[in-house]
């Protein structure tokens, strides 16, 4: 179904019935022509107050979900909570970097004129996989070479980028983009190398149930692509082991 079509099938649909939370949203993002892919953030199209909405939609449907799984959650006191659990987990934890702003970066000028090789990591990360929802769970290095017109930022804020990126429903190969267009654009350097190492559980829990395999993938911008030398200096500080 093309989104033209999709778009008319919503509204003809939402005309006829009192609009959810998650339907006005919607309607906002496509009276916008925004996307809202799963690993988007679509924090500016909600008002106050609807996520706590979202969140009992979500848990409301989530009992449904239960049903049709064929779960008495009525009378199993294992799982009676599980729909709220969830929801809130979702909306809350898992996936609040869809519907959370990006958080507060405070931004310093470059003084002193810094132009060395800086490396933050390895930093801890979570995200789910956007085909199963199974967890992701690895490791980011960021490498940053800045010049005199970089910005600077607080080495915790990596840290606040990195989980506002992840918690979201994510592939990998396309989280790491994005952190990169992120800081690339935040503080402006020379270069700027991202890394990230994960284990992906819907390769270890289903499917082929292979629970040796990584994933390793990377970003190289500007001098960290152009010089091979300031490449293999990131890639072997990055493994250097810990005292």
């Amino acid at each position: 179904m093309s989104q033209t079509v999709a778009t008319a099938v919503f509204r003809r649909d939402a005309a006829h019935s009192p609009a959810s939370v998650s339907e006005r949203i919607r309607q906002r993002l496509f009276d916008a022509g925004q996307r809202f892919h799963a690993n988007d953030n679509i924090a500016a199209h909600i008002l106050p107050g609807e996520v706590d909405g979202l969140r009992a939609e979500v848990e409301a449907r989530m009992r449904e979900v239960l049903g049709a799984l064929v779960i008495d959650v009525d009378s199993d006191h294992n799982t009676a909570d599980t729909a709220r659990r969830v929801a809130k987990m979702f909306i809350d934890e898992v996936f609040r970097g869809r519907y959370q702003p990006a958080p507060e970066i405070t931004r310093f000028p470059n003084v002193s004129g810094l132009n060395e090789l800086m490396i933050v990591g390895p930093i801890a990360v979570r995200s789910a996989c956007s085909h199963h929802l199974c967890p992701i769970m690895g490791k980011v290095w960021i490498g940053v070479l800045p010049s005199a017109a970089s910005d600077l930022i607080g080495l915790s804020k990596y840290a606040r980028l990195c989980e506002w990126i992840m918690s979201r429903p994510q592939i990998q190969e396309e989280a790491v983009v994005m952190l990169a267009d992120e800081l690339e654009q935040r503080i402006r350097p020379d270069g700027l190398a991202v890394v990230m190492e994960a284990d992906h559980l819907c390769m270890h829990w289903r499917g082929v149930k292979d629970d040796q395999s990584v994933m390793t993938n990377s970003v190289m911008r500007g001098a960290f692509l152009r010089d091979a030398n300031l490449r293999r200096e990131f890639l072997g500080l990055m493994k250097r082991p810990r005292d």
